[in-house]
């Protein structure tokens, strides 16, 4: 009887004795294709050889030291590189141990800062439906994961929540892509006019969101028109790329590819790419001029913020990510993963999207193809898919209500960035046999 305390006490799973590129491999000797890469985090894959000698070297150096009293040299490092690749002005960087801690970070930075600007009264989130950002109290209210945070009602903060930007669901036939983004972008000045702009701290969102709708990328001019809404309120701008970001997309920082840059910046999941669990916060010279130049201390902090090992292996992932060329190859993969998936499924009559970015593909799942109508949660089709890919040896990350937290399934891959063609083609044609399986011809 196992002592641990699982996600779904009634799975029996099989225990993970080994990685090799993109492969896991279970006691028993099956193989599992790792599609979804974990949740988006095993970018290089498993096992690669320079991560884990950077990792046992800084063993040997070094492995813990308090941040209340020193610094790190890989941490050192690893900051400088951040920023040198980092957009605008993002110019500190604050370690953690993972994603919710980052936007956790964020969220208080957010708030801190306004009261060091001597404006108390500015302490309003908003953020969008259907994002996550993380299982904390502050980011589970961030995020508009209905199906997360239900339970949790009682102990979440008050959090205004906008609609997505989610072209497949909510642009009207008449309008362009880029009518529709403006559109999206100002449901964020009428909820910041609706609750006065003297209380607004900042808003939240992803780049291109991940779990909860399945790798959906905003339309051309979103961004820059929730930047410019954000400059002309004076509110921040917190994009949290912990499952999008750190080439994930095809670009080191996911904003890159809309044009614009944020006040705040989170990242986790890829920046670690499995070998150790990091996450980063990355800050505006503004923001942190604003606590340097007040209290001088950011009233928040963790056991293991800036642990040596853990940003020796962020150093290292960073590094290969860029030295490695893996940037162009994410790009040119994603494309290819794209034609694939269209090929096989673009015609199939239970999906309705095939959508993404890079390496970071979303597909919706539906009952009709015309009216875009869901299967009833009932079908639980999400789970069957996960499990159906499982038993053929395929790792992906299948999830329901990704329309309201309700209803609709979609299945989000990320595949490790070294994936191969031959490999590509396997993913595909598991996933194929998982989708024939659970969706046959007419049900």
């Amino acid at each position: 009887m196992s002592h641990v305390f699982p996600r779904n006490c009634h799975a029996q799973l099989p225990t993970a004795v080994g990685g090799a590129g993109v492969w896991l491999i279970d006691s028993d000797g099956n193989r599992y294709l790792d599609g979804s890469g974990g949740a988006a985090v095993s970018c290089l894959g498993h096992g690669d050889p320079q991560v884990t000698e950077a990792i046992k070297a800084q063993l040997d150096k070094l492995a813990f030291a308090h941040t209340g009293f020193l610094t790190s040299e890989p941490a050192e490092a690893l900051a400088d590189l951040l920023v040198a690749h980092a957009p605008g002005d993002l110019d500190r960087v604050y370690f953690v141990s993972g994603g919710s801690e980052a936007t956790e970070a964020a969220i208080k930075l957010a708030r801190q800062y306004w009261v060091e600007k001597g404006q108390p009264d500015r302490s309003r989130l908003i953020a969008r439906r259907q994002s996550y950002h993380g299982n904390t109290i502050g980011a589970l209210s961030a995020g508009g994961n209905e199906w997360r945070r239900q339970q949790f009602g009682p102990l979440l903060l008050d959090v205004s929540h906008i609609a997505p930007c989610y072209e497949y669901r909510e642009r009207a036939e008449t309008e362009t892509a880029e009518e529709y983004g403006i559109r999206a972008a100002e449901t964020l000045r009428e909820e910041i006019l609706r609750v006065g702009p003297e209380t607004v701290m900042a808003f939240m969102a992803e780049p291109v969101v991940g779990a909860t709708s399945g790798a959906v990328p905003p339309v051309p001019g979103y961004f820059k028109r929730i930047r410019e809404i954000c400059d002309e309120f004076d509110i921040l701008l917190i994009l949290d790329e912990v499952m999008c970001g750190m080439g994930r997309t095809g670009t080191l920082f996911a904003c890159e590819q809309d044009g614009i840059a944020p006040d705040i910046l989170c990242i986790a999941k890829g920046l670690g790419a499995g070998y150790q669990p990091i996450g980063a916060m990355l800050v505006s010279t503004a923001i942190y001029d604003a606590i340097a130049q007040g209290s001088g201390f950011f009233q928040h902090g963790h056991t293991y913020i800036g642990h040596p090992v853990a940003t020796a292996a962020g150093l290292a992932v960073v590094r290969a990510i860029l030295d490695r060329g893996l940037l162009p190859q994410v790009q040119k993969k994603g494309a290819a993963l794209q034609e694939a998936l269209q090929t096989r499924f673009g015609q199939h009559p239970h999906v309705g999207d095939i959508r993404g970015r890079g390496l970071f593909r979303g597909i919706e799942i539906v009952a009709d193809r015309d009216s875009k109508a869901p299967f009833d949660p009932s079908r639980k089709i999400a789970a069957a898919l996960k499990k159906a890919s499982f038993a053929r040896g395929l790792i992906c990350y299948p999830m329901s209500g990704t329309i309201d937290g309700k209803h609709g399934d979609h299945i989000l891959l990320a595949p490790p960035f070294i994936i191969s063609e031959d490999e590509m083609t396997a993913l595909v044609d598991r996933l194929a046999g998982a989708m024939d399986e659970v969706l046959p011809a007419g049900s």
